[in-house]
C-alpha cells in the first residue's frame, strides 16, 4: 500500500458519512471523490516551478492527495476547511500542508495571514459546497481576487443536480468573475457522477 492509499484509508468514506450526516449542509459529499474526479480536479496544477496552490474544504483529502502527487515537493499547498475533524485529520496526514481552519469566504485575508498576496495564487481547488456559495462576499470573487492573472479555478458539481437553481447560479457566477469557464464530460467513475468546472483568466476584482 502507498503512502496516499494509506492516508485515503485513514482518511476514508466512514469519517466522510459522518460529518455529512452531522452537517448535511456543510458538506458536499456522503463519500470520498474518486481519483479519476481528482485528477480532472488538479489538472491545472502546473507540472513545474513553485506554484501556490489553494483547496477549499479538503474534506477527507482525496484532492489533497492528487495535488502532493502532483506538486511532489514544490511550491505551497494551503488547506482552508472549516470542519474541525477534516482539518485535523489533513494537518496529520500531509505535514507540509499548511492548513487553515476557517471559512474560505474570507479568502483574501486569510491568505495574507500566510503572506501570500492577492493577484498570486495559481491554482484554486474548491470541493465545497453549494451553501459556500451563498456567503457575503461571494465566494466566487474571492476567488477571482487572489488568484493570479493566468490562474485557473476548479470546482466540481454531481450531473444530476447540474441543473438545480444553486448549481445554475453557481455557474453564472463563475461566468461574471472570469473570462472562461468549461465544464468537462462527465466522470462516470465517481459515486455520483460528477463533471468539473475549470474557469480561467480571472476578471479584476475591486478592493475588498
Amino acid at each position: 500500500m502507498t503512502t496516499d492509499q494509506q492516508h485515503g484509508a485513514a482518511l476514508g468514506g466512514g469519517p466522510f458519512l459522518r460529518e455529512f450526516l452531522r452537517s448535511p449542509l456543510r458538506t458536499a459529499a456522503v463519500l470520498p471523490s474518486s481519483a479519476r474526479l481528482a485528477a480532472r480536479m488538479v489538472a491545472g496544477v502546473p507540472e513545474r516551478g513553485e506554484p501556490v496552490v489553494v483547496e477549499l474544504g479538503a474534506g477527507t483529502g482525496a484532492f489533497t492527495s492528487a495535488i502532493q502527487r502532483r506538486l511532489a515537493g514544490r511550491g505551497r499547498h494551503v488547506v482552508v476547511e472549516l470542519n474541525d475533524r477534516f482539518a485535523a485529520g489533513i494537518a496529520r496526514a500531509y505535514p507540509s500542508v499548511e492548513v487553515i481552519r476557517d471559512d474560505a469566504v474570507r479568502l483574501p485575508r486569510l491568505l495574507a495571514g500566510l503572506g501570500i498576496g492577492p493577484g498570486t495564487v495559481d491554482v484554486v481547488v474548491s470541493g465545497l459546497p453549494w451553501i459556500a456559495y451563498a456567503g457575503q462576499p461571494p465566494l466566487v470573487e474571492s476567488v477571482a481576487r487572489v488568484l493570479s492573472p493566468a490562474g485557473v479555478y476548479t470546482q466540481f458539481a454531481y450531473t444530476w443536480t447540474r441543473w438545480a437553481p444553486p448549481a445554475r447560479r453557481l455557474v453564472e457566477g463563475l461566468r461574471g468573475a472570469f473570462e472562461e469557464v468549461v465544464t468537462s464530460t462527465t466522470v462516470w467513475r465517481n459515486l455520483p457522477p460528477a463533471v468539473v468546472h475549470l474557469a480561467r483568466r480571472p476578471h479584476p476584482q475591486p478592493p475588498a
